[in-house]
C-alpha cells in the first residue's frame, strides 16, 4: 500500500505533494494515470498527486463502516462551506437557504443556465478559458461569445462590455460565465475587477454565473474575492465545491449559491437535480470544508514551492518558454509561441479537453510529458500549453528536464 516516506519526518506536517511515489501514482485508475502509456508523465488534467486528506478519509471510512451509502440529506455541506467562507474569505452573509446541492460544478452551471437563459441565448466567456465552458454551453443549446483576456491575461472590461452588447442581440436573457479564479491562467480576480464586471453586467442586463471551484487554491500574494460579495452581484450565482482543493473529482457533489435577488430563480431548480450528487460525495466535501483546512494549508505551501520551482526549472531547461506566474490554482499557462511550432489546429473548435496538438503534441511525442493543448481553451490559446504542477518536486523536475531536451531536439531538427 502507498504511504509516507519514513525518511521524510513527521507525516502530519509533511507536504502532501511528496507523500506518494511515481510507482504509487501509477497504481491509480483515474483518467490522469490511465489515458496515456506508462512511460508518459501526466501533467495535464486537474487532478493532484496527493493522498486523501485525513479528515476526508476518516469521514468516508466511518460512512463505509456504517454502511451509510444511501441518499444524501440535510444542509451540513452548505453549513460547512459557509463557515469556511467566513473564515477564509470574510464572506459573512453566506446564506444556507440560498444554496442547493448539485452533482458537480459544470452540471450545476448548466442547470442554472436553464433557469436564467433560453435556448439560443448567448453566454459570454473570457477566453482562453476552461474547455468545458464551450462544450457544456453548446450542448445546452446556448451560443458562446468570447471576450478575450487582455495581454496581461486579466479580464478586459472593454472587451467584456462589447461582448455583453453583442450578447443582447442574440436573445433577451444573456449570461456571463465567470471563471474565478481563472483557469487556465491562474489569475485571481481583484475586487475592483469584479465590481467592474458587476457594473457592466447590470447595465446590459446580463446574469453572471461564477465558477469558483478553485477558490480555496489561492497562493501567497493574492486574495480570493467571492463574486457574490461584490456590490451589484445580488442577482448572480456561484458554483463551489471541494473538488479541486481536496482532489475529490471522483466523489460528486457541489453547491449552487444564489445572491439575494437570485434566490427565487434557484428555488425553481428541478427536484431531480438534487439526485445527482453522491451521498459519499456530500460526506467527503462536507468533511473537507469542515475539518480539512490544516491539510489544505500544507498543500498550498507545497504548491507555492512548486510554483517557484517551475519558474527556476523553465529558466534553466527551456528559457524560450514564457512562464506566467499564477496567483492561484495549480495550473501554469506556458507561452510556447517562441518555439515556432504550428498550433496544428488553426480552425479547431475549442472544448475537447483531450485533444492534443501543437506544442503539447511535440512534448508528448518527444518528451513523453502530456500537457493540455492551448487551442482547446479558445481564442488566445494557440501556441500555449497548460501544465499541472500539483505533483511532487521530483516528477516536476523530471518533466521539465524532459521538456527542455525536447525543445533542443526540435530546434536541432528545425535548423
Amino acid at each position: 500500500m502507498p504511504g509516507p516516506d519514513p525518511s521524510a519526518g513527521d507525516s502530519v506536517a509533511q507536504n502532501p505533494l511528496t507523500r506518494l511515489t511515481l510507482a504509487d501514482l501509477r497504481r491509480r485508475t483515474s483518467v490522469k494515470w490511465r489515458m496515456h502509456p506508462p512511460d508518459v508523465l501526466p501533467l495535464w488534467v486537474a487532478e493532484m498527486d496527493v493522498p486523501l486528506a485525513p479528515a476526508v478519509a476518516d469521514a468516508l471510512r466511518h460512512a463505509i463502516d456504517l454502511g451509510d451509502t444511501g441518499y444524501a440529506h440535510g444542509t451540513a455541506y452548505a453549513e460547512a462551506l459557509g463557515d469556511f467562507a467566513a473564515d477564509r474569505w470574510e464572506w459573512h452573509d453566506f446564506r444556507v437557504d440560498r444554496t442547493t446541492v448539485v452533482a458537480d460544478v459544470m452540471t450545476g452551471i448548466v442547470e442554472v443556465l436553464r433557469l436564467v437563459t433560453d435556448p439560443g441565448d448567448a453566454v459570454v466567456v473570457c477566453s482562453p478559458v476552461y474547455p468545458p465552458f464551450y462544450a457544456f454551453v453548446s450542448h445546452a443549446d446556448r451560443r458562446v461569445i468570447e471576450a478575450p483576456l487582455g495581454p496581461d491575461l486579466r479580464m478586459d472590461v472593454a472587451a467584456l462590455d462589447e461582448a455583453f452588447r453583442r450578447a443582447r442581440t442574440y436573445g433577451r436573457r444573456p449570461a456571463f460565465l465567470l471563471c474565478n479564479p481563472h483557469n487556465p491562467t491562474g489569475v485571481v480576480h481583484r475586487r475592483d475587477e469584479l465590481e467592474a464586471v458587476a457594473e457592466a453586467a447590470g447595465r446590459h442586463g446580463v446574469r453572471v454565473i461564477s465558477d469558483e471551484i478553485h477558490a480555496p487554491l489561492v497562493l501567497s500574494g493574492a486574495r480570493f474575492t467571492p463574486y457574490l460579495t461584490v456590490a451589484g452581484a445580488e442577482n448572480a450565482f456561484a458554483l463551489i465545491s471541494a473538488s479541486k482543493a481536496w482532489n475529490l473529482a471522483g466523489l460528486k457533489a457541489a453547491l449552487a449559491v444564489a445572491g439575494p435577488r437570485a434566490a427565487a430563480d434557484l428555488s425553481r431548480m428541478p427536484e431531480e437535480v438534487s439526485h445527482g450528487p453522491s451521498h459519499l460525495g456530500v460526506i467527503a466535501h462536507t468533511a473537507a470544508f469542515r475539518a480539512g483546512g490544516p491539510w489544505l494549508d500544507l498543500v498550498l505551501d507545497g504548491l507555492d514551492a512548486n510554483r517557484t520551482a517551475l519558474e527556476t526549472l523553465l529558466a534553466q531547461h527551456a528559457p524560450a518558454i514564457r512562464y506566467h506566474r499564477p496567483e492561484g490554482t495549480y495550473l501554469a499557462w506556458l507561452d510556447c509561441t517562441a518555439l515556432g511550432i504550428d498550433s496544428g489546429r488553426p480552425t479547431g473548435e475549442p472544448g475537447v479537453a483531450s485533444d492534443i496538438a501543437g506544442p503539447a503534441k511535440m512534448f508528448l511525442d518527444r518528451a513523453r510529458v502530456v500537457l493540455s493543448s492551448g487551442h482547446v481553451f479558445g481564442t488566445g490559446g494557440a501556441g500555449f500549453v497548460r501544465l499541472n504542477f500539483a505533483t511532487s518536486p521530483a516528477i516536476l523536475t523530471d518533466a521539465v528536464t524532459r521538456m527542455g531536451r525536447a525543445v533542443e531536439t526540435h530546434h536541432a531538427s528545425a535548423g
